[in-house]
């Protein structure tokens, strides 16, 4: 286990339109807007997407590995956690009014018959845990996420690095990016913040390495 002091803060030119010549003018959206246009039929059915920042985003496609990788967290968090945690995946999640992020694993507080009663989606103060799973996206989830999730102050959020075959573990929200990140590798076993006496495996997480 490898713990260090990280500042993760998001890449300007993921959101600022670079031009010498002209300033362009950009339609943010609302998370209403998203919704309205999300069931509206708007967007194909296939298309990936979420709302960050006020802006819609095409979220990197996902190979065979990442689709296991999501499988097996979603089998191993329901078996631990049973009735402790709603286990929700690839869903979008609600963070402000301008960021509807879609984390490939999250954990709600299990309160369902909340969310149904005012038909609406968890809030940063329902998300136990967040993850996203990584190989081509690492570099995004590790900017644009981190920073996107910190400032919303979600308290545990987790990379798994597919590529490199880790665990990132991401706490201490602060408005420019979370203030620690620790590796786990294959051999070593982490919980989640809210349910510290909950010890998961990576190898188990992780796979299989091929």
């Amino acid at each position: 286990m490898i713990a260090e002091f990280v500042e993760t803060k998001p890449d300007a030119g993921m959101f600022e339109a670079e031009t010498a010549e002209v300033e362009l003018k950009r339609r943010r959206f609302t998370a209403a807007d998203f919704l309205r246009m999300t069931e509206s039929g708007l967007f194909k059915e296939d298309e990936r997407l979420e709302l960050l920042w006020g802006e819609i985003a095409e979220m990197s496609p996902i190979n065979v590995a990442h689709v296991l990788c999501v499988n097996r967290l979603n089998a191993i968090l329901s078996e631990k956690l049973a009735a402790q945690a709603i286990v929700s995946v690839q869903n979008p999640v609600q963070l402000d009014d301008q960021s509807l992020p879609q984390p490939d694993v999250a954990l709600w507080k299990p309160a369902i018959d909340e969310y149904s009663r005012s038909s609406r989606l968890p809030g940063p103060s329902e998300l136990l845990l967040v993850i996203e799973v990584a190989d081509t996206s690492i570099g995004d989830d590790r900017r644009v996420k981190a920073t996107l999730y910190s400032r919303a102050g979600i308290a545990d959020y987790w990379i798994v690095n597919l590529r490199d075959r880790r665990i990132e573990v991401y706490r201490e929200p602060r408005p420019d990016g979370y203030r620690t990140m620790t590796r786990y590798a294959p051999g070593e076993t982490l919980s989640p913040l809210a349910f510290a006496d909950v010890g998961l495996n990576v190898d188990e997480i992780l796979g299989p390495n091929n």
